[in-house]
């Protein structure tokens, strides 16, 4: 049994509660006949859980963020979803929230404050920080709420988002639902603390333990908790005891489980318990829990029959690539005046951050040493004393979570840069950029507003983990934009438009130009149009089709040869400009593609996929590819030389011209 504490709240509030509670309930235990009947295709119960939900929402205002996880349809219900939507959802209906593209709770609710998670369940933890940044930054006084279960703790990302939180006193609880099991593993072989609780005071946050099926309990706790960390921002860690009563989903049952500890947390249940000791305060009748059941039973039905009567969902093309990305259309913006300078590649990122954060005051940047330090490449040297702290801002060594937390600012209106140190850092982001940014807008709507700016390229001694080309990993992805320009003109002008954009815009810079290259160019502000390639030198023989530093390259090796040749610097990479290639390969009947990725996998590939399959009509020879070695990238320098394209280039291009 459960021992309640009625404390300060009022008769009023302890049917409220109670309401809450009950509902949930109901329409897990409708879903799981509607699962037997093949109307839903999958169901993740949360029965025996509902008090940690309902006790959450119900101590949080309506306008303070929830991120939920597979069992908390009581967040759902509480904010008071429309059930027809629910169940619309559920059946993969339009009317639902991701128009048919995700099922269960995978899906956010915006007009709700609720985020739904990812499958890889930790990323949510740090998008929960960015809107606690958010509120930090705007004073608002708001808290974030951050559910996951105790299997979900083992997760990296589960460390850095709480890390980030207690470094940067963000004001979001994190609600573990240690619930017994990840699907079938226990908890003793999930972590060897004796609490998941412990681990709060490693991180420097505070840290609480509560009975999760005492929904009195939850709710005390939480609006203490909320109301203090409105007026003193921080983070909170808050492990909830409780019991999954059923199996992970539906299909995989409970039979590992042993049945003495079934029946002990079944007289736990959160619902019977709560009932009779509001029955037994006179707070509650029998004759009232029926007439309440009778209306919710009929509101159930109400939205089902809603739900069934909608169409299912009809595949639209024009939707669905539309969906992609929110609207926006790239445009190139001609400076106010004429006067340039002359800068280097370095100086031109540079300016073009400077006159974005001047642009727009809700432009956070980001990156491990950007602030004081000015970043390994003093590209935002200076920054703190214009812009300060609060908008330029160290991170820890986590990847993953700062990337989270520029998802988080977006869902508050905000801009982020976040810059990785080393392009080659990015793998340790690798999710949250793939299925969580570039996704989300397809998903449910929502943008995200992030340039993500990788140092690139080899040719500097830098070694296999400091020079990798790895554009190529996220040119695969639907939903990102990636940008890789070959000079200063092109690199501020695409910086800018790329901050335009309210896409995430992943921004290639090849290091060796920081320092090695310069030209002179506009002092003002001035926009690129993404999508669109430039011709970096005429010609008639052959088109050399490339961008980055092997824009370089392929200009020297026609210079070498003195050969009439065609350079096409692509510029951007995502979306690709056809329209440019085609009439190039047209005119000249020839073509050679240049990368510094290596040649496997690379983009080369997709670009010659493309020419022979719409200009083969046009070819007078067989398409030529030169890229680096399938090797990872060497640090000696006769090593990297071997690597490296330039001395195959000279060769290839020979023997195209000659074929």
């Amino acid at each position: 049994m459960i021992s309640y504490n009625k404390k300060r709240l009022s008769k009023k509030k302890l049917l409220e509660l109670y309401r809450a509670l009950l509902k949930p309930r109901m329409i897990e235990e409708k879903m799981l006949v509607l699962l037997r009947q093949g109307r839903i295709s999958k169901w993740f119960a949360g029965i025996g859980q509902e008090a940690i939900a309902v006790g959450v929402t119900a101590a949080l205002e309506q306008d303070e963020h929830i991120f939920t996880m597979h069992r908390n349809l009581g967040v759902f219900t509480t904010r008071e979803v429309p059930l027809e939507r629910l169940f619309c959802q559920w059946q993969g209906k339009l009317p639902g929230f991701t128009k048919g593209r995700d099922r269960s709770f995978h899906f956010g609710a915006p007009e709700f404050n609720i985020v739904g998670m990812i499958s890889h369940l930790g990323p949510q933890l740090s998008f929960a920080g960015g809107v606690g940044l958010a509120s930090n930054l705007a004073k608002e006084g708001k808290v974030a709420v951050a559910f996951t279960g105790e299997g979900g703790t083992s997760e990296g990302d589960f460390h850095e988002a709480l890390n980030v939180a207690a470094v940067w006193n963000l004001p979001v609880i994190f609600v573990i639902e240690n619930n017994g099991y990840g699907l079938s593993t226990p908890t003793t072989e999930q972590y060897a603390c004796e609490d998941l609780v412990d681990r709060a005071k490693g991180y420097g946050m505070e840290g609480h333990k509560i009975d999760g099926n005492n929904i009195l309990e939850v709710y005390d706790t939480v609006d203490k908790l909320a109301k203090s960390m409105r007026k003193n921002p921080r983070p909170v860690l808050l492990e909830c005891k409780t019991f999954r009563m059923r199996g992970h989903e539906e299909a995989s049952g409970t039979k590992y489980v042993p049945k003495e500890l079934m029946e002990r947390w079944a007289k736990k249940d959160p619902i019977s318990n709560y009932e009779q000791f509001l029955i037994k305060e006179d707070i509650l009748t029998e004759e009232a829990i029926q007439e309440l059941r009778k209306a919710y039973k009929k509101e159930i039905e109400d939205g089902l029959a809603i739900a069934y009567a909608t169409p299912d969902v009809e595949a639209d093309l024009t939707t669905e690539i539309g969906d992609l990305f929110a609207p926006h259309t790239s445009v190139s913006k001609a400076p106010a005046t004429a006067q340039v300078s002359t800068r280097r590649f370095v100086d031109a990122i540079s300016d073009g951050l400077r006159q974005a954060m001047e642009k727009y005051d809700n432009l956070v940047l980001m990156g491990q040493d950007i602030a004081d330090y000015g970043g390994v490449f003093k590209i935002t040297d200076g920054f703190t004393e214009q812009f300060g702290k609060d908008r330029v801002r160290n991170t820890p060594l986590c990847e993953s979570a700062i990337i989270g937390v520029a998802l988080g600012l977006s869902l508050k209106g905000y801009k982020a840069m976040v810059e990785m140190q080393f392009a080659d850092f990015v793998t340790c982001g690798f999710n949250q950029i793939v299925n969580n940014a570039a996704k989300l807008h397809y998903r449910w709507g929502q943008n995200v507003d992030l340039v993500l700016r990788m140092p690139t390229g080899g040719g500097v001694g830098a070694g296999p983990f400091h020079s990798q080309s790895n554009e190529a990993w996220f040119f695969h992805v639907p939903g990102l934009r990636i940008v890789y320009p070959s000079n200063p003109e092109d690199a501020k002008g695409l910086l800018l438009a790329a901050f335009e954009d309210p896409n995430p815009v992943l921004f290639f810079e090849h290091k060796a130009l920081y320092r090695s290259m310069s030209a002179d160019i506009p002092d003002d502000y001035y926009t690129i149009e993404i999508g669109k390639a430039a011709i970096a030198r005429t010609g008639s023989e052959a088109t050399i089709i490339t961008y980055g530093n092997a824009v370089h390259w392929a200009k020297a090796a026609v210079e070498t040869l003195g050969v009439d040749v065609e350079v096409i610097d692509l510029r951007t990479l995502l979306p690709l400009d056809y329209e440019t290639i085609a009439a190039s390969v047209e005119k000249t009947n020839r073509v050679l593609l240049l990368h510094e990725d290596t040649m496997i996998g690379g983009i080369g590939g997709e670009l010659s996929a493309y020419i022979a399959e719409n200009l083969f009509e046009h070819l007078d020879a067989p398409i030529k590819r030169v890229a680096s070695l399938d090797t990872p990238f060497p640090f000696a320098k006769d090593l990297e030389r071997q690597f490296l394209p330039q001395e195959r280039l000279l060769t290839a291009l020979e023997e195209l011209l000659a074929y």
